[in-house]
């Protein structure tokens, strides 16, 4: 396909960071059988496609990687938006009793395909969900992400306690479900299963146990939770586990940070915390729609970031209490909510953060979150006139760094013209 091609090396050191990026104005992709083979200068591209090679023209659109979103709630579609509460209420009031209906299979197979469709339609390619604690959702999630050949990290929570009827598991009942789940979906196409107690005040310390054993077993997978995103949060948890020394100790202790841990929202960390994380290798994800509808807080992008140990980050949406499923809303939100610390994201760092940084932060950089070849062809084409608002600003944008950045502030589902998920253009599909 061709078209104006990006895609980052490494991590932008700042907003004249050339280096960091392939970018080529007249480029293409060449894809065969779902993989990349080439990126870069158009001529060049062509010449290895040969003769006969069909082309898609994208011009005069950027293509680039798909985006990964690291953090979302499968189940909490039909929550969003949902009006005037903190976390803890939240979850009681709006959460909770809309997961219970995903006992329903029926019920689950209907919105995780909606799900995968909204995220498609915004240009995401990979996500990192949750599911409810019924074994049949996360088996939906997983069955509609097969069926579309996406590259998917979930599973289904483990929650005993703090938790309506309905919506409970046992330690047990949490571990063998999982264990199951693993077994049927784990390897199968391009999914990844993730063990996932849904945060400390939901599990207690047996089911704690269970997850970490589940961690010792299958220690290539992904481990997701909840860290410290409200401050009566942290305080409910600290009652719950009084011999930990802090919240971040709490998942510690049972075995559950590592390279492949991904910890939601990470607000409030003491500087003990933050090290923990850091000498784990563990993840922090950074969820700013979410956190600023909630009242939660400011997460600290920049200071993370530049500690003399550094976190690993990653971005998300944390749909339903985020309230956008667009990753270039998410780091708009994210870029004023740095801002209101002093700070500034470039736009070069933000959209290196939605693909190979998400994809770094969830160990398949090899796989995803780039244009390199062997690759996985997901991709999203963006058009940055795609609403007369971002046409009158298009021309006066003179650098590719301003156009990223009117993509980020005024872009949304709108300006993906495209998404491609193994090479497979989906985001059309779905206009029919």
């Amino acid at each position: 396909m061709r078209g104006r091609v990006l895609s980052f090396r490494t991590r932008p050191e700042g907003i004249d960071d050339r280096a960091s990026y392939l970018y080529a104005e007249d480029g293409a992709v060449l894809v065969r059988d779902g993989r990349i083979v080439a990126a870069g200068d158009y001529p060049q591209v062509a010449r290895q496609a040969g003769e006969g090679a069909r082309t898609v023209d994208h011009r005069p659109h950027l293509i680039l990687p798909g985006f990964i979103d690291a953090h979302a709630h499968m189940p909490q579609m039909q929550v969003i938006a949902s009006y005037g509460a903190e976390l803890l209420d939240w979850l009681n009031t709006y959460t909770f009793p809309e997961e219970t209906k995903f006992c329903d299979p029926a019920h689950a197979r209907r919105i995780a395909g909606l799900f995968l469709d909204e995220l498609t339609r915004h240009g995401t390619t990979t996500v990192a969900a949750y599911c409810s604690v019924h074994r049949q959702s996360a088996q939906a999630l997983f069955g509609e992400a097969l069926s579309r050949n996406m590259l998917v990290v979930a599973g289904k929570v483990m929650m005993d306690r703090n938790a309506p009827d309905g919506l409970t598991d046992t330690p047990q009942a949490g571990y063998d479900d999982t264990k199951a789940l693993i077994a049927a979906w784990h390897g199968r196409g391009r999914l990844h299963y993730a063990i996932t107690p849904r945060f400390a005040i939901t599990s207690s310390p047996a089911q704690m146990e269970m997850a970490g054993a589940l961690a010792r077993e299958f220690p290539h997978l992904h481990v997701q939770t909840h860290l410290s995103e409200n401050h009566a949060e942290i305080a409910l948890a600290m009652e719950l586990y009084p011999q930990a020394r802090d919240y971040t100790d709490i998942y510690a202790s049972y075995g559950l940070l590592g390279a492949r841990t991904l910890l939601g929202h990470c607000i409030h960390l003491s500087e003990r915390e933050a090290d923990a994380l850091s000498d784990a290798g563990a993840v922090a994800v950074f969820c700013p729609t979410s956190n600023l509808f909630l009242g939660s807080g400011l997460f600290d992008w920049q200071r993370y970031s530049r500690r003399g140990k550094p976190l690993r980050i990653a971005a998300a949406t944390d749909v339903g209490g985020g309230t956008n499923y667009s990753m270039l809303r998410t780091m708009d939100e994210g870029y004023k909510a740095i801002a209101l610390q002093g700070e500034k994201i470039d736009p070069l760092a933000a959209f290196w953060q939605i693909t190979r940084g998400n994809a770094e932060a969830l160990s398949l950089a090899e796989r995803i979150g780039t244009l390199d070849p062997g690759s996985d062809a997901d991709l999203v084409v963006l058009d940055a006139r795609a609403t007369p608002a971002m046409r009158l600003r298009m021309e006066t944008a003179t650098t590719l760094a301003e156009e990223l950045f009117l993509l980020q502030t005024l872009g949304d589902d709108r300006a993906v013209a495209e998404t491609y998920v193994a090479g497979r253009p989906l985001k059309g599909a779905l206009a029919c």
